[in-house]
């Protein structure tokens, strides 16, 4: 499971990886994600995409369309938005990838008494496996907020080898008007206020036994 919830503006940390496997440094070889499918409320499509980082230690999904809000011109069903991915990882022949570290940013505008959850989970295909991470903020708030999962090494799982397993996503922002005052907006996006919208996924690598 993951833990150590990290919120709102602490230093992104050197990438984890398993000390116990053969090399602590990722491929050079060129890694290639699909985007198999984008489906929810969260990512309406043409609104999420996926790059990979020229050192091959991480991925970033970018959005352009996610807010869940609430308020007296909020639509009654944005209080939550969701989003899921469904990956294809393409690594170089004899290596294997588990996810480290994920990082959320955001912002959030919620009234006094209005709440804001972020939540994740991601596992592999046909893995009964699944981790889990929720991260709630509390109003009055006004600001960018960001939330780090790490895994501990021993916990990271990693692909099968030797067999084609998509990689899944799914996030999901919910905002709460609680006892805040009904003319009040409240609002969480996977966003920042300079328009950048990303989450970054931090890979752990790992030999194939030939």
């Amino acid at each position: 499971m993951l833990n150590g919830l990290i919120a709102s503006g602490m230093a992104l940390s050197t990438l984890l990886v398993p000390t116990s496997g053969p090399f602590d440094s990722p491929p050079s070889d060129e890694i290639v994600i699909d985007v198999a499918t984008v489906n929810g409320s969260g990512c309406p499509e043409g609104t999420a995409d996926v790059a990979v980082s020229p050192d091959n230690k991480a991925f970033t999904v970018t959005y352009s369309d996610y807010l869940a809000e609430v308020g007296p011109d909020a639509d009654p069903t944005a209080f939550r938005k969701n989003c899921q991915l469904n990956l294809v990882v393409h690594v170089p022949q004899g290596l294997t990838y588990g996810i480290a570290r994920a990082d959320y940013r955001g912002f959030a505008h919620l009234a006094e008494g209005a709440t804001g959850t972020q939540q994740a989970s991601y596992y592999f295909q046909g893995d009964s496996r699944t981790t889990h991470s929720s991260k709630t903020f509390e109003g009055s708030y006004s600001d960018n907020w960001q939330v780090t999962d790490e895994t501990e090494i021993a916990d990271i799982v990693y692909k099968p080898c030797g067999v084609q397993r998509n990689f899944n996503i799914n996030t999901e922002l919910r905002v709460d008007a609680g006892d805040s005052d009904s003319g009040e907006t409240s609002f969480m996006t996977m966003d920042s206020t300079d328009g950048s919208i990303e989450t970054t996924y931090h890979f752990a690598w790992k030999e194939c036994a030939s």
